[in-house]
C-alpha cells in the first residue's frame, strides 16, 4: 500500500501542489516542499507549482469578480460582512490588500473577488498578484522543507518511504487544525 501511495505522489504530487495552492493552499505548499526535500521532486518544480496555483487562484478570483459580480452565487457574496471589510480595505489601500490578501487566511477567495469588484486596473493586479505569489511560494515551500530537514533529524538521514508518507500526512493534519483553530477564533472575534 505504501508504494501505491508513494508512487502517487512522485506521479501526480505536483499536480496535487499546483490544485491545492489554486485555493487556499498553504498545506498544499508545504507539503510540496516536504517532498522536495524529501527527493520526491525537485525543489524548483515545487516552487513552480505552488506559485502557479497561487496566482492562477487569485487571477481567477479576480476576474470572476470582475465579470459575474452580478451572478446569484457571487451576489450573496457582496452582502457578507468580510466582503464589505475587503472593499474598504482595497479602497484605502489597494496595492497592499493585493499583496497581503494571500496571507490572511480565510480571506483569499473573497479578496480576490472583492479586487475584482473593485477599481484596481487588472495589469497592476496582476504585477501585484505575481511578486505576491512569488513571495508567498517562497515561504511556504521553503518552510516545508525545513520541516523535512526536521523530520529527517528525528527519523535519520534516510526516509523510507513510509516514514516520508506518514510524516507528510502529520504536516497536513497540523497545518490543517491550525488553520481550523484559527479559522474559529477569527469567527468568534468577529460575533
Amino acid at each position: 500500500m505504501s508504494d501505491f501511495v508513494h508512487g502517487l505522489i512522485e506521479q501526480y504530487g505536483l499536480l496535487a501542489v499546483f490544485l491545492g495552492c489554486v485555493a487556499e493552499g498553504e498545506t498544499a505548499a508545504l507539503l510540496g516542499g516536504f517532498f522536495a526535500h524529501q527527493a520526491v521532486f525537485p525543489a524548483w518544480q515545487a516552487y513552480g507549482a505552488a506559485f502557479c496555483g497561487a496566482f492562477l487562484g487569485d487571477t481567477l478570483f479576480f476576474f470572476a469578480g470582475r465579470r459575474l459580480l452580478g451572478h446569484p452565487r457571487l451576489s450573496r457574496l457582496r452582502g457578507t460582512p468580510g466582503f464589505t471589510r475587503a472593499l474598504g480595505w482595497i479602497d484605502r489601500h489597494p496595492n497592499l490588500f493585493v499583496l497581503a490578501n494571500r496571507y490572511v487566511y480565510g480571506l483569499r477567495l473573497v479578496g480576490g473577488v472583492a479586487a475584482g469588484a473593485s477599481a484596481i486596473p487588472a495589469a497592476r493586479f496582476l504585477v501585484l498578484n505575481a511578486v505576491s505569489a512569488a513571495i508567498w511560494a517562497a515561504l511556504f515551500t521553503t518552510a516545508g522543507y525545513v520541516l523535512g530537514l526536521g523530520a529527517e533529524a528525528a527519523f535519520g538521514a534516510a526516509l523510507e518511504r513510509h516514514e516520508r508518507l506518514l510524516a507528510g500526512l502529520a504536516i497536513a493534519v497540523v497545518a490543517l487544525a491550525v488553520a481550523r483553530l484559527f479559522v474559529r477564533r477569527r469567527a468568534r472575534r468577529g460575533a
